[in-house]
Parts: structure tokens; sequence; C-alpha cells
């Protein structure tokens, strides 16, 4: 965990304090209990002494964040008579930028996919492998990698939408298979697969991904596929026009005027 500071960069870097400063830079500016975050840190095996070890780990963050270059915008960690708080003070988290972005591009997507893709191409970019290097820590970490994770991966959905908006099946079909591939339970990307093969005139593979999809939904959540992929397949076998248009949902939405 890094922050930028007067000679480059400080690493905060221990096991403890690294866990204490994610838990609190993942509560966007709430105050967390110290109960919270002892439970964070030691789990059910708090030391006799955890409130003082708690407090010695807060005051050595505290050090470490007066050194971020004056004039710069940096964070103050506040102790507070029932816990801790981090104040950003201007200062922003790549996740922070990340989701300002990812919801600007889903308000643009419609009418401007291309600026859509470019904003979404840019906030994916601030991922530098897994939510918190993969150390999570315990339930506030855990909790806001799953939150930040599902950003992610409805940004990627979004991103496929605008490109397919702009008729780059083609370009797109190699990111699309890795991330269906990685989320097989995720009907989403496989919808867009689907409609990505379809118009790269490999219909027997949309159909092929489906069944796919179709079997691993069975045998690990003992379900069908949902009406929303059904729908897609359906539109492949026929053939139907609004699969050479627009993303996903102009599929949907002419499947139900059809049935009007």
């Amino acid at each position: 965990m890094e922050m930028l500071s007067a000679d480059g960069r400080v690493t905060v870097s221990g096991g403890f304090q690294r866990m204490l400063l994610q838990a609190l830079l993942v509560s966007e500016g709430k105050a967390v209990s110290s109960e919270a975050l002892m439970a964070e840190l030691w789990a059910e095996a708090a030391p006799s002494g955890a409130a003082n070890a708690l407090q010695a780990h807060a005051s050595r963050i505290r050090k470490k964040l007066r050194v971020i270059e004056p004039g710069r915008d940096r964070p103050r960690l506040v102790c507070l008579p029932y816990g801790y708080q981090l104040l950003m003070d201007g200062a922003r988290l790549d996740a922070t930028a990340f989701m300002e972005s990812a919801a600007r591009a889903e308000r643009l997507r419609a009418d401007a996919p291309e600026e859509a893709v470019s904003l979404l191409r840019g906030a994916l970019r601030l991922w530098r492998g897994a939510v918190c290097g993969g150390n999570l820590g315990g339930p506030l970490g855990k909790a806001a990698a799953a939150r930040y994770e599902e950003h992610r991966l409805r940004a990627l959905e979004t991103l496929f939408d605008s490109e397919l908006l702009l008729d780059r099946q083609t370009a797109i079909l190699a990111e699309l298979r890795e991330a269906h591939l990685a989320n097989p339970l995720r009907e989403r990307f496989c919808e867009q697969l689907m409609i990505a093969l379809y118009r790269a005139g490999r219909q027997a593979e949309a159909l092929d991904t489906c069944r796919q999809t179709w079997q691993c939904l069975v045998e690990q959540l003992g379900v069908d596929p949902s009406p929303s992929l059904r729908r897609v397949e359906h539109a492949i076998l026929v053939q139907d026009p609004a699969l050479d248009r627009g993303p996903v949902s102009a599929v949907h939405a002419a499947r139900v005027r059809s049935h009007r």
C-alpha cells in the first residue's frame, strides 16, 4: 500500500498497520468503532492489550501520513471516543475515481458510447491486480473487496455494451471470452459473447456458448438460465434482425415488442 510523499512514496507494509489503514480507507470516510477494527486485525484472537495495540498502530500510521508532501491533499487519521475515522481532505482513492468514471460512463452509454468506452478503458486501467493486493484482512476488507469487484464486473458489462453499440464485436471477442470464462455463472457476459459471435458469423459457437453456460448453471447452482439468456438464444436461432444492432438490451427490447 503506497501514498505519494515528498520523497516519492510512503509505503505501509507492516501487516497490522496495513490492515488497519486498509479498513479505514474502504470505510470511505465513515467512522469505524475500535471493536470493529480490532475484529479486523485479530478476529477472535485479540490479545489482552488489543486496545492499546490498536492505538499504537494508529499512531504509527498517523506519523506516516504527516510526511506526505506539504500542500498535497492528504488524509488525516482522527481518533474518536469510540474509534477512528480517516478524513480524505481532498485525497482520492483509485477505487473512488474508478467508480465515479464507471457511473458517468453508464449514463453516457446510450447517447455517447465512444466517450463511455474511453472513460471505462481509463477507469479499468486503475486496476492493478486483486483488490487490496489479495490481502483482504477481516470483514471490512472482505466486504469492500466484494463490492469493488462487483463494480468492476458491471463496468466491463457496460464497456462491452458500448463496444457493441459501436459495432466493434470482432475487436472485443478475446476480452469478452476471457470475462465469460472467468465468470461462467454471470449470464450477462454470456449474452454479450453470444451476440458478438453471432455478428462475427459464428452462430454455431454462439449457441454452443449458451449450452455450456446452461450446463454450468444446472450443475453448479441447480437452476436453468434466466429468461434474458433464453431470449438471446431464441433470437440467434431465428436470426432476429435486432441482433445486428445495439447492445444486449436492444435484443431484449425487440423481443418484448414482438410479443405485444
